[in-house]
């Protein structure tokens, strides 16, 4: 066997032939998403908000006045959402309840004064 012969043979057997696309599934999409035929890309995936809120910046902790929250099926306890709520900032939270949209609201403080604020199924905190 010749040297050129050789060395493809040995490229092949180690993996160096031809690279073909994969396709990894991450989730389901969001009920309006588009198929990656209409948008050119990958579909869209809702995904959890896995960011920390810093409880030493409580205005940039995900506490937008106004903010909007996402409806959906909510998983989050009401020891996970005080929890959640206290790590960005809020003090005295009070009546937590989660409403039939999926949204878990309260009454608390926040540098000082009373708020309305909410948290959504991802996590996402908004003084409303």
């Amino acid at each position: 066997m010749n040297r050129t012969l050789q060395t493809l043979a040995i490229l092949t057997v180690l993996g160096a032939g031809p690279a073909l696309a994969q396709t990894t599934v991450t989730g389901t999409p969001a009920p309006d998403a588009k198929s990656s035929a209409t948008s050119g890309g990958q579909e869209a995936v809702t995904r959890p908000n896995t960011d920390r809120p810093d409880a030493a910046k409580p205005g940039t902790a995900h506490a937008a006045t106004g903010a909007k929250l996402e409806e959906g099926a909510n998983s989050f306890t009401e020891a996970q959402t005080h929890h959640r709520l206290t790590e960005a900032g809020y003090k005295d939270v009070k009546g937590l309840t989660k409403d039939d949209k999926g949204i878990w609201r309260a009454d608390a403080m926040l540098n000082g004064k009373p708020v309305k604020v909410g948290i959504d199924f991802k996590g996402n905190v908004a003084a409303q």
